[in-house]
């Protein structure tokens, strides 16, 4: 396994993230304690969740899982880089209490006691902000983010779904505060499919010294070689990827990567996330393996170097934005 720092920190973490969001809804507690062994014996030391997975009448249920694994064994806190996630409505039901979500000082509060509880820790190494809070001024939380520091109850803080502006607001208010860290990551969807981040959110946080997260690096599988799974009569296409494949463009599309990777003898998710890696100003993509298998397969993208040739055919296939404002301005 290889490691980078996250951002402008000192923290060292792996550069693929153990997403753990199906640990619960479709893998088992079982298997997903095997997966967890399986990504700490290849060396992956940063693990992602958020309060609210496990979803519905399960909401934590993904922290619990995790919290579980990590009583079995004394050393595995020691060796894992945990990332939890704030911001949600935790209401069982879908009817949240006033102050039961988003980003209020008191929420951030209950919501860190919830999940360290869950968890069975007593800190949580990065803390996300799942979402942007556009009732919350920054001045609110950075305050209670600093008195969790204080408390020794987290040690980072990071955002998930931020715009370019949003990390710029955040980062330049904890600067006009002193003594606060601010903003040190930035979990955002990107992937070959999908690369509208390059234009606001990359430079945002290559510029406020954030590491990046991408979340999908597979695009709801659509990077996964589901054209010619499907052919072979495999598992069958859906959710967001048959959407995707509904649209004849966007069908060719794939069908172009596929053919290209063919071509070259390369596995498709393994190279969408190696194409991933070869990004500037990316810490590690997160993927989420829901067996053991998958988890290998991903494991073997750190190990791929794509040569020019395939590079450049997939900038062909699939065209970034350009910078900003370039990209829709003159």
């Amino acid at each position: 396994m290889e490691y980078t720092q996250l951002g402008r920190t000192g923290l060292k973490v792996s550069r693929l993230v153990l997403g753990t969001m199906n640990f619960g809804p479709q893998t088992e507690e079982g298997d997903s304690h095997s997966i967890m062994d399986a990504a700490l014996d290849a060396g992956i030391n940063f693990f992602d969740t958020a309060n609210v997975y496990g979803w519905g009448q399960n909401k934590g249920r993904t922290e619990t899982i995790i919290g579980n694994w990590l009583a079995q064994d004394g050393g595995r806190r020691d060796k894992v880089v945990l990332a939890t996630k704030v911001y949600g409505n935790m209401a069982a039901d879908g009817e949240a209490w006033p102050n039961h979500d988003r980003l209020s000082a008191l929420n951030i509060r209950r919501a860190v006691d919830a999940s360290l509880k869950r968890l069975q820790t007593d800190h949580i190494d990065v803390y996300q902000f799942h979402h942007i809070d556009r009732r919350t001024p920054f001045e609110e939380i950075w305050q209670a983010v600093d008195v969790l520091v204080q408390q020794g109850k987290i040690l980072y803080a990071g955002s998930s779904n931020f715009p370019g502006y949003k990390i710029a607001q955040a980062n330049e208010t904890a600067a006009r505060r002193g003594g606060t860290l601010g903003l040190v990551s930035e979990q955002c969807l990107y992937n070959l499919a999908e690369r509208r981040a390059e234009m606001e959110i990359l430079p945002a946080a290559r510029d406020y010294g954030l590491g990046v997260i991408p979340w999908s690096p597979l695009h709801g599988g659509l990077l996964g070689g589901v054209i010619k799974k499907e052919a072979e009569g495999g598992r069958r296409t859906s959710g967001r990827a048959a959407d995707s494949l509904a649209n004849t463009t966007i069908r060719a599309q794939i069908q172009a990567y596929e053919d290209l990777l063919d071509k070259h003898g390369l596995e498709p998710g393994e190279t969408a996330l190696a194409w991933l890696l070869t990004r500037p100003g990316v810490t590690g993509p997160i993927v989420g393996p829901r067996t053991a298998g998958q988890l290998q397969s991903a494991l073997r993208a750190v190990e791929l170097e794509l040569s020019d040739e395939v590079l450049a055919g997939l900038e062909e296939i699939f065209p970034g934005p350009g910078p900003s404002p370039e990209a829709f301005a003159w």
